[in-house]
């Protein structure tokens, strides 16, 4: 059996591991960011550092969130004295690597789903800290504001449309020569910046769904290949080392 050829679209600073991932399962990793994320030092974020002494609650939603507070704020993480709430098992790592201790962490790796804990433990009437890219999904800041509480969202990262458009443009080039097996999406703007470059749309959409293994780490991410009409699936535990799981055993069910 040869070697499945893995599109990875994430940015490439988060790339190595799923890289890494898809070389130990037995595959040939082709990386081709769609995403680029950009710390900054933003004036909302500035206030946020201001008011820390006011938090209650603080929330991480990705590694890059904390990425970007210890570039600009070395001492931030070790002088918070509040609760954390983070999505995902490798932000929550990242911040026990920061010496931080995590509160709250959701099953369902998604805002909703850390909706839902908080509504459950009834976290209401409480200051509530969410440093994060300003073009995430507004549902998190929004449903915690209906219950009651106050939220001081600041942008701590930009998410850019791919800085390097060559390798997208190799990756479509691949796909219509169909040289690639599968391909991967970690994040609904992964997909959208994708179909921004490609001028054939459909036929692109086509591919991913008649040749091509197309996999993503979630529902969040799979509303969007909806809309473009694409086949795909997605593991049950939204993280990266099962999507690729998943990836293999398909692609050897399909191929045996």
């Amino acid at each position: 059996m040869s070697k499945p050829v893995v599109a990875i679209t994430r940015p490439e600073d988060r790339a190595k591991k799923a890289c890494d991932i898809v070389e130990k399962l037995g595959g040939e990793p082709f990386l081709a960011p769609t995403l680029d994320l950009e710390p900054v030092n933003s004036k909302s974020l500035k206030d946020l550092i201001k008011r820390k002494d006011e938090l209650d609650w603080i929330i991480f939603t990705s590694p890059t969130t904390i990425v970007s507070l210890n570039k600009f704020y070395p001492d931030f993480l070790g002088s918070l004295n509040c609760k954390l709430a983070v999505i995902g098992n490798k932000t929550g790592k990242l911040a026990e690597e920061n010496g931080l201790k995590v509160d709250l962490i959701p099953e369902d790796f998604t805002a909703e789903g850390l909706i839902e804990e908080f509504k459950e433990r009834k976290i209401t009437n409480q200051i509530i800290g969410i440093p994060r890219t300003l073009s995430a999904r507004p549902v998190l800041p929004e449903e915690l504001e209906k219950m009651g509480n106050t939220v001081i969202l600041a942008e701590a990262y930009k998410s850019l449309f791919p800085m390097d458009k060559k390798a997208v443009k190799e990756l479509i080039s691949k796909i219509e020569n169909k040289e690639i097996d599968a391909i991967t999406f970690t994040s609904p703007l992964t997909v959208e910046n994708f179909f921004k470059i490609i001028e054939n749309k459909e036929k692109i959409a086509k591919l991913l769904s008649d040749n091509i293994l197309t996999v993503c780490i979630g529902p969040i991410t799979a509303k969007v290949l909806k809309k473009y009409n694409i086949t795909y699936i997605h593991p049950d535990t939204y993280t990266v080392p099962d999507m690729m799981e998943l990836l293999f055993k398909k692609w050897r069910e399909q191929n045996e």
